[in-house]
């Protein structure tokens, strides 16, 4: 199984031997290592919706009003987002998984701790940013890692489930927002600061995990790193053969690469755009579609029930617990389904029916047939599908596109399609779910919907069959000189 190098050359089975191991501990360790940051991200999302009422109370410590955390702050926490996808998208491509997932794990840390701290609303704004630009960059590291080191058979759940795990730390947001709102345990100024403060407990027990996590034996053997990449598979398969009890299959058929040190920007937008333009065209739906319906619902979630069905703002957090938890269930349940049936019909089937469904909520939301309790059970069976076509968003753009252009393209759809939607959507949708005027919430569910379904369109057309293949048979590297299949490259005109 030995690499062969000769003059900047290198000729591996390193992926398809990723490819043919069966599922084991060390996969588990990858899932726990890098998947758990997105729990991460969805309490510190859903923290922040669900205490807005109370940080603009008199007496929180912080001058702001709610609009303003629902609205500014949550702009300035996606567009931290989608600056930190860019700026570490960027690193990671060129230095490698681990470094950054660590890094980018590090900035989240610090800006987390600092926002507990916060005085005033400036110093809130910052840090949310800064919060989220650690965050962005986790997207890119992280994603890209993920489908490196996850076996083509898995891929697609293993991907939908990680990036569904946001929802697991938005249920436990949203119970969290119960306790730090509720004054007979702690004053108005404290409870909120101490939500922050175990964001950085869970992150630093997550930062001891990932420090085992390996980087890509992938992006090894292309950065000039074959013999260290050759040395780490060994070692994997030795574990796995140990655990399981019998001899690996034989791996498929090997790549020969030109090694290069990294790629550069002109090079990268030139095979996004130009080698594979239908597929920029569905990342690029895929993720304003999710950005809008989820800003649709979610930021300003608290904000209607207080407003309109009359919910106490300290109880909000049992309301949006129980659709964070439906949100999990859609990739948990859904996610295999991407494998078996396939890439295509279900992203299309996804898509397209979340937001049909959120149309028929909007419309009896509109005509008053809704109260507290079955709002959030429309909402709950609308997200259970969008969920997992939001999660296989981030799946799509990691997997259709060359392997050194994959943090960078990630990346990119992220902060394109995110900002498209998660800046411009909170603006949006905090003046509208705030008015009191329930026709000016139906726009905002509409907005949302028709832009999901529209993606859904997209993807009858243009989504790529990537099921059980790997990712180099998907998309060729562009560092390849004999491939184990055809390119899959798209025609310039398509």
């Amino acid at each position: 199984m030995a690499d062969l190098v000769e003059q900047g050359t290198v000729t591996t089975k390193v992926p398809a031997r990723l490819d043919r191991l069966p599922w084991s501990r060390w996969h588990w360790m990858i899932v726990i290592g890098l998947g758990t940051v997105w729990i991460l991200d969805g309490l510190e999302v859903t923290i922040v919706g669900n205490i807005a009422s109370r940080l603009s109370e008199h007496g929180s410590g912080l001058a702001i009003t709610d609009a303003q955390v629902t609205g500014t702050a949550a702009a300035l926490y996606v567009a931290g987002a989608c600056s930190g996808a860019l700026v570490f998208g960027r690193l990671t491509d060129l230095f490698g998984r681990k470094k950054l997932f660590l890094v980018t794990l590090g900035v989240y840390l610090a800006a987390t701790a600092l926002t507990a701290f916060s005085f005033s609303s400036w110093w809130f704004f910052v840090f949310r940013f800064l919060t989220g630009f650690g965050i962005g960059g986790e997207y890119a590291a992280i994603n890209s890692a993920i489908d490196e080191l996850i076996p083509s058979k898995y891929r697609g759940r293993v991907d939908l489930v990680i990036n569904g795990s946001f929802w697991l730390g938005a249920v436990a947001g949203s119970l969290l927002s119960v306790l730090a709102l509720d004054t007979d345990l702690f004053p108005i100024w404290l409870g909120w600061r101490l939500t922050f403060a175990l964001g950085v407990v869970l992150g630093l027990v997550i930062l001891l995990v990932r420090r085992h996590v390996p980087e890509s034996p992938r992006w090894m053997f292309i950065h000039g790193k074959a013999t260290e990449a050759e040395e780490l598979v060994t070692d994997v398969e030795r574990r796995v053969a140990q655990e399981k009890g019998r001899p690996l299959p034989e791996a498929g058929d090997a790549i020969t690469v030109t090694q290069r040190s990294g790629t550069g920007f002109g090079e990268i937008a030139k095979t996004i755009f130009r080698s594979y333009p239908r597929r920029a065209v569905l990342g690029l739906s895929l993720f304003i579609g999710q950005a809008f319906l989820y800003n649709a619902i979610t930021f300003g979630f608290g904000t209607i029930l207080v407003q309109f069905f009359d919910v106490p703002s300290g109880h909000t957090g049992y309301y949006f617990a129980v659709i964070a938890f439906g949100n999990f269930l859609g990739p948990l349940l859904l996610g295999r389904l991407f494998d078996t049936v396939g890439r295509r019909p279900m992203i299309t089937g996804t898509y397209i029916l979340s937001g049909l469904l959120l149309f028929v909520t909007a419309w009896l939301f509109g005509a008053g047939y809704l109260s507290a309790g079955t709002m959030t059970a429309c909402w709950c069976v609308v997200l259970f599908f969008a969920s997992a076509g939001a999660s296989s968003a981030y799946l799509t753009v990691s997997e259709i596109f060359p392997m050194e252009t994959r943090a960078m393209a990630i990346a990119f759809f992220y902060a394109v399609g995110t900002a498209a939607g998660g800046i411009s959507g909170p603006l949006l949708f905090a003046d509208l779910t705030s008015s009191g005027v329930v026709s000016d919430a139906v726009i905002a569910f509409c907005v949302g919907a028709t832009l999901m379904v529209a993606a859904g369109v997209v993807a009858v057309f243009l989504a790529v069959a990537a099921e059980g293949r790997s990712l180099e048979q998907i998309a060729t590297p562009l560092s390849a000189r004999t491939t184990p299949s055809a390119p899959a490259a798209e025609p310039a005109a398509g």
